[in-house]
């Protein structure tokens, strides 16, 4: 439960107001992380010491549901030399260590990140007449709070968010996330860690769609060149009524441009999906490592849900070589997108001359799988061939009902155990698949109207008996049963 607030921010008489007493005595009234948030967001809004709040009444670390202590609600004049519209400033508190005494974060240290390393931000167009800030955003960051705290994957810049619903619950087309580095915010370095500001950009689902087929950076710059649609600080307009290519029809070549010169960047999805080992029969469990209808799935070890995780995160590129992650990677944070190594996800960490633990090294090569995925999954199929596959990338799909995991990998793709003598292998319940360019280019054939799914009735199965592969896209009940 939530409650609204005037002030929460430190006293006008805090650090840096010449006040000697109130200066010295800050500290250790506001805690130091905290302190240093507000700092940032003083320098921005000096004129604004107490700025409307949304607070956690039962803080996350007594209990409560929600991880964010505040979200501080701003207002932001904008900039019309710059074509910036008045908008609204959500700032989050929670993300990052406020503390430094473990409550909610494990203290690491002054030189890496604070917690979770960043605190989430949100500018939303102030409305005409409009003398309050809307509180939905804040529950819309806690929302987003909640999934980084459950999953412990953390955001970055261009990642995307699914969420399939108007981000204010109206009828808006704004119904997705991007992410991106908030323009005006500097990153603060506390004496837990450093924090950086996350901006939350919401999109239309056509703008999802294009970010995941090419990268989310791509639509950030191209949103940027829309005054309504973003413009330059990327301010969210919930009354916005067309996509930006609507608005203008040419950045839809800009797009297609890009995705046929740099594939995909979306190396991984959670999804509905599962499979099945057909070259087995279904009596012969024992041994048996597939999901099999009307069995219990076996558990993935802790060392191979760490490469999922790895798998999902991010795509690595190694002497222009992608490589999967090695099967005992340690644990690391992030979501799904190709990028950059961090501090936090070395490329250094136990690389090629890994020991594979003893459990581990039981490789099973299958004869002939059938994959089923639902409309949505299913639909991301072309994407992961024409977008990851062709450019000798991989692409994990992870289910969110159980263990099941499916990696498509393509010839290029280092530290995969399915080869091309055994296109098919797996691990317990993760299966990768190795195919071609040439098969590639035939399922692209095959599977053209997965571009269109509202076109097609469900069940829907495709087959390549001579590949000894079967896809079928089932309706998301049969994924809801556990005895799919």
């Amino acid at each position: 439960m939530e409650g609204v607030r005037q002030g929460g921010g430190p006293p006008a008489a805090g650090p840096g107001s010449g006040s000697g007493s109130a200066s010295g005595s800050f500290p250790s009234l506001f805690p130091p992380g905290l302190h240093g948030i507000y700092g940032e967001c003083r320098r921005l809004y000096p004129d604004q010491p107490n700025p409307l709040q949304v607070t956690a009444i039962l803080k996350y670390w007594l209990g409560g549901p929600d991880p964010l202590d505040y979200v501080s609600m701003y207002r932001n004049l904008g900039n019309p030399a710059l074509n910036v519209p008045e908008h609204w400033h959500y700032v989050s508190f929670g993300l990052s260590d406020l503390y430094g005494d473990n409550r909610v974060h494990e203290f690491t240290g002054t030189d890496g990140p604070s917690g979770f390393g960043f605190e989430l931000t949100f500018r939303l167009k102030r409305e005409t007449g409009e003398s309050a800030p809307p509180t939905w955003p804040a529950e819309l960051m806690q929302g987003l709070a909640r999934y980084v705290f459950q999953s412990e994957n953390t955001f970055c810049s261009g990642d995307h968010v699914s969420w399939h619903s108007p981000l204010d619950n109206s009828e808006s087309r704004i119904q997705h996330m991007l992410l991106t580095e908030d323009p005006q915010m500097q990153p603060v370095q506390t004496p837990f860690g450093v924090v950086t500001f996350l901006q939350i950009v919401g999109v239309c689902t056509e703008e999802l769609h294009a970010a995941q087929q090419w990268n989310g950076q791509g639509i950030l710059e191209l949103l940027r060149t829309v005054p309504v649609a973003g413009g330059p600080w990327l301010i969210t307009d919930m009354r916005r009524g067309e996509t930006i290519f609507e608005i203008d029809p040419h950045l839809q070549e800009r797009v297609d441009k890009g995705i046929e010169t740099d594939g995909s960047n979306l190396s991984g999805v959670s999804a509905k999906c599962a499979w099945d080992d057909l070259s087995r029969p279904p009596e012969d469990d024992e041994d048996s490592r597939s999901i099999c209808i009307g069995t219990q799935p076996r558990r993935l070890s802790g060392k191979d849900t760490e490469q999922i995780r790895e798998t999902l995160r991010r795509g690595l590129e190694i002497n222009s070589k992608p490589v999967l992650p090695p099967i005992n990677a340690q644990r690391q944070n992030g979501l799904n997108h190709d990028r950059a190594p961090s501090r936090k996800d070395s490329l250094e960490s136990e690389s090629s001359a890994a020991i594979i633990p003893h459990e581990l090294i039981r490789t099973r090569q299958l004869e002939s799988v059938h994959l089923k995925f639902n409309q949505e999954s299913g639909a991301l199929i072309p994407l992961c061939l024409r977008g990851r596959l062709l450019h000798g990338r991989h692409f994990t799909y992870k289910s969110i009902t159980g263990d099941t995991a499916i990696t498509f990998v393509s010839t290029g793709v280092e530290g995969a155990f399915a080869t091309e003598e055994h296109p098919y292998a797996a691990h317990g319940p993760w299966l990768q698949i190795l195919l071609t360019e040439e098969f590639v280019e035939r399922m692209l054939e095959d599977l053209e109207d997965l571009n269109s799914p509202e076109e097609f009735k469900l069940p829907k199965e495709y087959s390549w008996p001579e590949k000894k592969l079967k896809v079928s896209i089932l309706p998301d009940a049969v994924f809801d049963n556990p005895l799919h």
